[in-house]
């Protein structure tokens, strides 16, 4: 599990052979997980100067492959006891969107991204999202796209500083509307308020 708060800007040093080779100043242990773009992956090797992972197939068919190049986000899975500061990431790209627009607003900057519009069940108004592993909240939601607002030191700290029109991003969508969407969809019974209510309770 990850929290959406990235650790450090890592850089690309090979993509070959399914296998990714970053430099980097943190030094996972061998088997650890680890968030490069949202993406949750095993630390299959290790040197003084950083580490490599493994993508399987299935992986790169589902990622913004294209993207795993220069400089990449990663954060290490969470440990039980860290503080919890951005939203519960289990590191699942959903799907892959595509940033459409970035319009300066003076202290911030709205970013448009778009996506499959069936994926849009998933994505709520004021609720959680996760771009290429970073925890953001969304702002307004339309058909097909979402809004985002980022503020000047995640523009400078992250990638969004050199996100394009036309950038692909890795999305995962909030866990517990996939949970609630399942839930609905599955259910025999229809789902009332009083059992909405008694599984709230249990969290």
């Amino acid at each position: 599990m990850f929290t959406g708060l990235i650790r450090e800007m890592a850089t690309v040093k090979s993509l070959a052979n399914n296998t990714l080779t970053l430099q980097a100043t943190y030094q996972p242990e061998m088997g650890d997980s680890i968030a490069i773009n949202g993406v949750c992956l095993s630390v299959t090797a290790r040197s003084s100067t950083g580490f490599s992972v493994e993508l399987s197939p299935e992986t790169q068919s589902h990622i913004a492959l294209d993207q795993l190049k220069g400089k990449v986000h990663i954060e290490p899975a969470m440990m039980m006891g860290d503080r919890f500061e951005g939203h519960i990431v289990q590191g699942h790209v959903d799907t892959i969107g595509t940033i459409t627009q970035i319009t300066n607003s003076g202290n911030s900057y709205d970013v448009f991204v778009e996506v499959e519009p069936s994926v849009m069940t998933y994505i709520v108004p004021k609720g959680s999202i996760t771009i290429d592993g970073v925890s953001l909240t969304v702002n307004e939601i339309f058909e097909s796209s979402f809004r985002l607002t980022i503020i000047p030191i995640t523009m400078k700290e992250t990638l969004f500083g050199s996100y394009r029109v036309g950038s692909k991003v890795n999305i995962e969508t909030d866990m517990f509307a996939r949970y609630i969407e399942h839930i609905l969809t599955h259910k025999k019974s229809a789902l009332d308020w009083k059992t909405v209510e008694r599984i709230s309770a249990l969290y």
